[in-house]
């Protein structure tokens, strides 16, 4: 599985460019997003986590990359404020209670259950059209073992609990590369945790 490392300047980088698009839209505006260089050139999946006061306030993300980094994470982090259905769209006055969490999503793998170990791993579960996603951070949050993992993950799929042991059901894993500001944001947790 190949791991994603991102200097301590582009995660700050990354942060900025979070917290701008969020801004830039509060005030009506265009995000900036600057060229991307380095690691933040790159295409890779990642999802943006919002916290108010250490609860969760949006997190949106997209699992495959596509466009550089840098675009990835400001149009996440404007989902996750404005888009979230869990929430209303955050209004400005929120904006200085809101810390900014980011993971950056290794290549997903297909595996089977055994091949999730908890804490290092998310998963993409996908059963016909309907699918969900954990990030790695989700299952230690929880205090969730791989059974509960998993259950819940079907759930979210909107499916019977113990879907992901169906012979349709596929399987997913990855890593994360996650940082974030503030201690509401989970600190960090390399890639190769």
């Amino acid at each position: 599985m190949r791991e994603y490392f991102l200097t301590d300047q582009e995660r700050r980088e990354l942060l900025g460019i979070a917290r701008a698009a969020i801004s830039s839209r509060l005030e009506g505006r265009e995000p900036e997003i600057p060229a991307p260089a380095g690691g933040l050139d790159a295409p890779a999946g990642a999802f943006v986590t919002l916290k108010k006061r250490g609860e969760l306030r949006g997190c949106i993300g997209r699992i495959v990359g596509g466009p550089p980094l840098a675009e990835t994470v400001a149009r996440m982090a404007e989902d996750a404020a404005f888009g979230d259905p869990r929430f209303p769209p955050l209004q400005a006055s929120e904006l200085p209670d809101i810390t900014i969490e980011i993971s950056v999503l290794t290549p997903l793998e297909p595996c089977k259950a055994d091949d999730v170990h908890m804490g290092v791993h998310g998963a993409l579960l996908s059963v016909g059209f309907r699918r969900a996603v954990f990030l790695p951070q989700v299952a230690t949050e929880q205090g969730w073992n791989l059974l509960d993992f998993f259950s819940h993950l079907s759930r979210k799929a909107g499916l019977p609990f113990d879907a992901w042991r169906s012979s349709e059901a596929e399987i997913h894993r990855f890593k994360a590369l996650v940082f974030g500001e503030g201690k509401d944001a989970g600190g960090e947790t390399p890639a190769d945790a």
